[in-house]
C-alpha cells in the first residue's frame, strides 16, 4: 500500500498548497511514529486495535464530515498564515495518528484528512495531496522497519504492489478532475461503509 500512496503523490504534487514550515514538522512527526507504530506491532499483536479501530473510524468521517462548523476562521489554521502553536498542534495531533498509522494502518487517511478539516483546510485535493505526503512517510518508515525485521510476505507483496501503483496514481489523476462535493461526498460514503465493516467484524 505504500507505493500506492508514494504514487499518489506525483499525481497530486502541484496541489500541495501548503508552508514548508507547516509541512515540515508535520513529515517530521510522521517519521517518528510511524517508526514508533511499526515497531510496537512488531513487538505486540495487531488484534488488540481491532474494538477500538470501529470507532477512530467513526470519530474520523464525523469530523472530516462536519470540520467546516468546527472551524470557522476565513483561512485555514496550517496555510501561510499558521501560527506557531497551530502548527505544534497539528505536528502533535499527526504524531500521533502516524503511531496508529504504522501499528495498524486501516483508515489512517480518514483520520488524517478528518484532522485537516479540524484544522481548518476545506479544499478536498490539497487536502488529499496532504495526507498522501504524510501518509507516504508514515508507511515508508513502517515498511523499512517490516523489511529489517523479515515480516514481508514478498510474492504475495510484489504482485499487490504492482496494483497498488498503478491505482494510486490513476485515481489521483482523474480525483483532482472531479467536484469537490463529489470526491468529499464519496470520502463521506466511504468512510460510512468502513464504519459498519470494522463495527461488524469487531463485535
Amino acid at each position: 500500500m505504500w507505493t500506492g500512496v508514494t504514487a499518489s503523490v506525483g499525481a497530486y504534487r502541484k496541489k500541495i498548497d501548503v508552508p514548508m514550515r507547516v509541512l515540515v514538522p508535520l513529515v517530521g512527526s510522521s517519521i517518528v511514529g510511524g517508526l514508533i507504530g511499526a515497531v510496537l506491532l512488531l513487538k505486540t499483536p495487531a488484534q488488540t486495535f481491532m474494538r477500538i479501530l470501529p470507532w477512530l473510524m467513526l470519530a474520523a468521517t464525523l469530523l472530516f464530515a462536519f470540520g467546516k462548523k468546527f472551524y470557522r476562521a476565513k483561512t485555514s489554521s496550517v496555510g501561510h498564515h499558521a501560527t506557531t502553536g497551530a502548527i505544534i498542534a497539528a505536528a502533535l495531533f499527526e504524531f500521533f495518528v502516524a503511531t496508529y498509522g504504522g501499528y495498524f494502518g486501516a483508515g489512517m487517511g480518514f483520520v488524517i484528512l478528518a484532522m485537516l478539516a479540524l484544522l481548518g483546510m476545506t479544499d478536498i485535493h490539497s487536502m488529499n495531496a496532504v495526507k498522501t505526503v504524510l501518509s507516504s512517510t508514515t508507511n515508508g518508515l513502517a515498511v523499512i522497519a517490516f523489511i529489517v525485521a523479515r515480516a514481508v510476505y514478498w510474492p504475495q507483496a510484489i504482485i499487490m504492489l504492482i496494483g497498488a501503483i498503478l491505482g494510486g496514481y490513476v485515481a489521483a489523476h482523474y480525483a483532482q478532475r472531479l467536484p469537490q462535493n463529489l470526491v468529499r461526498g464519496f470520502v463521506i460514503s466511504l468512510g460510512i461503509v468502513m464504519t459498519i465493516y470494522f463495527f461488524v467484524k469487531a463485535y
